[in-house]
């Protein structure tokens, strides 16, 4: 029998790269918003909720959330979003502006280690103040 665990506990997340980080902190960031939509839509057409879940996680609204929390991050969390934001390739999707899509990817970066450390009061922490006076 396989018992679900926190996969992170044999990895130090200092260790991976920001893209590795940045690939489970999208779905971290994602899964927090699909919560916390659900919570304030409720039961609606699945197609309904995706709309607003989308309207959270596009490289706009992180390039926003990156700017609102900037000033209440640790030393180290700014270090974890700068090599995040730093690290994205030139590939950026049309739907982007450059700046906005590094942003995205350091925030990203930084939920991913933050997941990866297993603070997720400090998650939650974040992500609140992210989505408090949210205009979506």
């Amino acid at each position: 029998m396989v018992t679900l665990e926190l996969f992170s506990t044999h990895k130090n997340p200092k260790q991976l790269s920001p893209s590795t980080l940045a690939f489970i902190g999208d779905a971290v960031f994602e899964l927090l918003v699909r919560e916390y939509v659900i919570s304030k839509k409720g039961s609606m057409p699945v197609s309904k909720l995706h709309k607003a879940t989308v309207n959270y996680v596009c490289a706009a609204s992180q390039f926003k959330a990156a700017i609102k929390i900037e000033k209440m991050l640790t030393e180290e969390e700014a270090d974890i979003y700068r090599r995040g934001r730093n690290a994205t390739g030139s590939h950026v999707p049309r739907n982007s502006r450059p700046r906005e899509y590094r942003a995205a990817t350091g925030i990203e970066c930084l939920f991913g280690f933050l997941y990866l450390q297993g603070d997720v009061i400090r998650l939650q922490e974040l992500f609140v103040y992210i989505i408090s006076e949210s205009q979506h």
